[in-house]
């Protein structure tokens, strides 16, 4: 191989180790600001909210920054085969993980407004959902980082736990409402938590999806069973004024 050859090799797969470390890196930041969300809610902690908050624009500065890469790579090194698959599942995958970090950031809105009332019990049980989908988000990017769709495909099926225990939760919420007023406002509050998180969910599985295709090039079932319809409608309007938000 010549040393021109040898110089372009060498750049390229240096290129792709740089695409998949700023994909690693997005990863890491949605998987943080979530982590602080729910720690705030937890704690109720309106500054480690509001840091959470923040953490919303290095997210998007750096997908910005993996869609530049990887539209580059595509158009100046014309990637071939696995190469190619790798490219264009990454640029597939960072706006999902973006979208990660805007539920994120919702979920931290809620708690800088329910840090400000008196606590309510479920306020104890979203955590638990919280940390479903932090530990699928980080499980799901790892999978992608190192072809393992054993990973994935587990993941793909852990959301259905999420989609369970946001059925409950949901319902939970309605019977607390129902039985005083007062806890009207705090509990609409955790009804949309409680979306964001399931949503948050949903976008591993589509992760996960990416991931068994670029590897073996096959289409998980879409139609595996979803949450209740009705326990998602309702809240739904607000969750797209919240993305909006940005």
């Amino acid at each position: 191989m010549s040393t021109d050859r040898s110089h372009i090799v060498k750049s390229y797969d240096e290129e792709l180790s740089r695409l998949s470390d700023l994909i690693s890196r997005l990863g890491g930041l949605a998987e943080t600001q979530l982590e602080q969300a729910i720690e705030a809610l937890q704690k109720r902690d309106a500054d480690l909210a509001e840091t959470a908050i923040q953490h919303d624009h290095k997210i998007d500065d750096l997908h910005i920054e993996v869609d530049e890469m990887a539209i580059n790579m595509l158009a100046l090194r014309q990637p071939m085969a696995g190469d190619l698959r790798y490219i264009v599942t990454g640029l597939k995958i960072a706006p999902l993980v973006e979208r990660i970090g805007d539920y994120g950031k919702n979920v931290a809105k809620r708690a800088v407004a329910l840090n400000q009332m008196p606590p309510v019990k479920p306020m104890y049980t979203i955590p638990r959902m919280g940390h479903m989908v932090r530990e699928m988000t980080k499980d799901v990017l790892d999978a992608f980082a190192n072809n393992d769709v054993t990973k994935a495909r587990d993941v793909w099926y852990r959301d259905a736990e999420v989609d369970d225990l946001h059925d409950s939760l949901f319902r939970e919420l309605l019977t607390y409402m129902m039985e005083d007023p007062r806890n009207i406002t705090p509990c609409t509050h955790l009804l949309f938590v409680a979306r964001n998180l399931e949503r948050i969910g949903d976008l591993t599985t589509n992760i996960a999806e990416l991931v068994v295709y670029q590897v073996e090039g096959v289409l998980l079932d879409s139609n595996r069973p979803k949450t209740d319809e009705a326990s998602t409608t309702i809240i739904e309007p607000d969750n797209r004024t919240e993305e909006s938000d940005k």
